[in-house]
């Protein structure tokens, strides 16, 4: 039966990368990273998640358990992430202990997201990662990792704080790996469609197909992350757009810069075949004013049948990244 669900059935949260424009620094991001959450707080968008990556120069949020804390001390109701911790990057009970001072201080409110990929390149996830670790030890990790919140003590080793409380954990994915997991493990899902677009579909059946009722859920739970760039005229937001293409661009010649400003027309900065690259991981990107934007989000919920839509908008202008999010939480009301 066709999915029937509408945009005002499902929830809307914020996947921020915290991204340093062109000019501008590290600091800079931090401080319109709370002054979006607390924007999107008021409009009512359900949780707010940063994503961890390394070696990035337009990318502020590696630390990003220390920048949940900051963005958790400066809103009040809404639940604040991970989207996610790259877990192989990181010693279990060390994520179990940070996670654990962090809903120790704002109960309630602190998602875990955790994924398996470095978050950078190589040579960054080397000087990362000094073990050796590859991401295939993923479920035992994971496994360490939810021990350290059980109320009983595991093996002599305790997540002070950590143990006993009851932090929700996500799995995140861009194809099938963390979808099957999630899936068994009876955990809720969120596919990166931002930028494996291609692997959407595919994934989402794996982890509904793969589903075990647990204690966490007795039925799946889908979100899928989308880029959106949203503005007053179609115009506008498709020049907005050119920001977000530029960085994709940069990520395919192995060149990340800061984030660039907008420019008239992308056809003297990419080759033919760059723009086919670009535009294939960028295939679920809304652009557009309202109106066209709700078109190709209803659209997009009709086909994944998902249950909270998580929205980057990788926007050059503060200014225009707020509107971009204001328009979208207009759309489900």
């Amino acid at each position: 039966m066709e999915n029937q669900k509408k945009l005002s059935d499902i929830r809307f949260s914020v996947l921020d990368l915290a991204p340093i424009s062109e000019g501008s620094h590290a600091a800079d991001a931090f401080h319109n990273s709370l002054d979006l959450a607390q924007h999107v707080e008021k409009w009512g968008y359900y949780r707010y998640w940063v994503a961890e990556h390394h070696n990035m120069p337009g990318i502020a949020s590696s630390a990003t358990s220390i920048l949940i804390g900051y963005l958790a001390a400066g809103t009040s109701t809404m639940r604040i992430g991970s989207g996610g911790i790259m877990l192989p990057n990181h010693a279990p009970l060390v994520v179990a202990e940070q996670f654990g001072t962090l809903e120790s201080l704002y109960p309630n409110r602190i998602d875990l997201g955790l994924g398996r990929a470095p978050g950078s390149d190589q040579l960054t996830s080397l000087a990362l990662r000094r073990g050796g670790q590859t991401g295939e030890e993923f479920p035992q990790q994971l496994e360490e990792l939810r021990s350290y919140f059980l109320p009983e003590n595991q093996g002599g080793v305790r997540a002070v704080p950590g143990q006993g409380l009851d932090i929700p954990i996500y799995l995140l994915g861009s194809s099938g790996f963390s979808a099957r997991l999630a899936g068994q493990l009876g955990l809720p899902f969120a596919f990166a469609s931002h930028f494996s677009p291609e692997n959407t579909m595919p994934a989402l059946k794996l982890y509904r197909d793969s589903f075990q009722a647990s204690a966490v859920l007795d039925k799946p739970y889908v979100m899928v992350a989308i880029n959106v760039i949203a503005a007053d005229e179609d115009h506008k937001a498709h020049w907005l757009a050119t920001s977000q293409q530029q960085a994709f661009l940069n990520l395919i010649r192995r060149t990340p810069t800061t984030l660039k400003p907008p420019v008239e027309s992308m056809d003297q900065i990419w080759t033919p075949y760059e723009k086919m690259l670009v535009q294939q991981q960028l295939k679920t990107t809304m652009i557009g004013n309202s109106e066209n934007v709700k078109e190709n989000l209803q659209d997009f919920l009709r086909e994944t049948d998902a249950d909270e839509f998580i929205i980057s908008s990788h926007v050059y202008n503060h200014a225009d990244r707020l509107r971009s999010y204001e328009i979208v939480s207009e759309l489900g009301k």
